[in-house]
């Protein structure tokens, strides 16, 4: 599975200005709503709940906030990089400037984690994250991101 096959150009927010965990998860929300015609008050819901069975922070500035949706027919990703790092309760207690949502079907399992492995393994390329974070130019993120995934998948 690539990032190609969870975003597409107009999933790619970037310099999104955030100044709370629960404030950026309130935008995406709304972006993902947009996107999969799913409430973004159910995304939002759904997305709160994850984060208090734990933080999605992953650490090096990252975060994957995901959640399963029962009217989902397929897994769906958004990216934003935030203008500045806000604290995301990470595990390394660094702040988060590096966001992938996934979205995915209440039935997609294996496909869910494969998803989560994908988007940590390319996010947590030093040399990728470093692209990203001095890119301002969505599409470029957008290149940047699907690019290392498909050099990356063998």
């Amino acid at each position: 599975m690539d990032l190609c096959d969870l975003i597409n150009q107009d999933s790619v927010i970037a310099g999104l200005r955030s100044s709370s965990k629960k404030q950026v998860i309130q935008v995406l929300s709304d972006h993902a709503a947009k996107i999969t015609g799913l409430s973004d008050r159910l995304i939002f819901d759904t997305l709160l709940q994850r984060e208090r069975l734990g933080s999605t922070g992953v650490g090096h500035g990252i975060a994957i906030p995901h959640g399963k949706f029962e009217k989902l027919d397929q897994i769906v990703g958004l990216f934003a990089k935030l203008d500045k790092p806000i604290d995301f309760e990470a595990q390394d207690n660094e702040p988060v400037d590096l966001i992938f949502l996934l979205l995915a079907p209440e039935g997609a399992g294996a496909d869910h984690l494969k998803a989560l492995s994908r988007v940590a393994r390319t996010l947590r390329d030093p040399v990728i994250a470093e692209k990203v974070r001095a890119s301002s130019d969505g599409i470029a993120i957008y290149s940047i991101l699907t690019e290392a995934a498909t050099s990356n998948a063998a």
